[in-house]
């Protein structure tokens, strides 16, 4: 299987509490929200299409617990994403749970590269990273991410934590889509093609 990480974030690079103001407040975190002003129906219409191509869910336990809490709340059948979330097959990077609540969940113990390049070995599309963006930026730098889509807010908060802050080593992507929507968002879906490339500026004529 594929592993496909989706992130919000704004235009400074924050991806801390997009959803509301008490989503994520840790180290004093008050700007919570930011993404809710500029939703819209096409941002929705294309997050549902990309849980399409989902096979499972994984996540790390932060997150997994806010949305087990959440999700199983959710009934309306008109809700796009709620049936999906909540049938499809989960997996939590975890060594303090020791048991999902979140039927189907798979808790993933050890190492999280290693576990995770075992789950991607299986057979399938993909399986997908929504927010737990501590998890996704290890497992980028480990080389494990296939497709990385942001959604990046006309926001600057210049306040809250920083998407792909970690160590590791520099990541290359290739734009595969992009679109604005109604409201701003931007929609990015890149490819991850390896380690970033260098180069030094020769001139326009080099790159004719």
């Amino acid at each position: 299987m594929k592993i496909a990480l989706t992130e919000f974030v704004t235009l400074d690079g924050v991806s801390q509490g997009p959803g509301s103001p008490d989503e994520d407040t840790s180290g004093g975190f008050t700007r919570g929200g930011w993404l809710v002003p500029h939703m819209d129906g096409t941002f929705v219409q294309r997050a549902s299409g990309w849980l399409d191509l989902a096979d499972g869910l994984l996540f790390g336990r932060r997150t997994y617990e806010a949305f087990a809490r959440d999700w199983p709340q959710i009934t309306d059948p008109a809700d796009p994403f709620a049936e999906r979330m909540n049938t499809l097959p989960k997996y939590v990077v975890t060594n303090t749970l020791t048991e999902g609540t979140w039927n189907p969940t798979t808790v993933l113990k050890g190492d999280p590269a290693r576990t995770v390049a075992d789950l991607k070995a299986r057979p399938g599309r993909e399986i997908q990273i929504h927010g737990s963006a501590r998890l996704g930026d290890s497992l980028l730098s480990a080389g494990l991410i296939d497709t990385l889509r942001l959604v990046v807010a006309p926001t600057v908060l210049r306040t809250g934590r920083r998407l792909m802050a970690g160590p590791g080593a520099p990541s290359g992507l290739r734009l595969r889509h992009h679109e604005a929507t109604p409201n701003g968002l931007l929609l990015l879906e890149y490819e991850v093609t390896g380690e970033a490339g260098q180069g030094e500026y020769e001139g326009v004529a080099a790159l004719a």
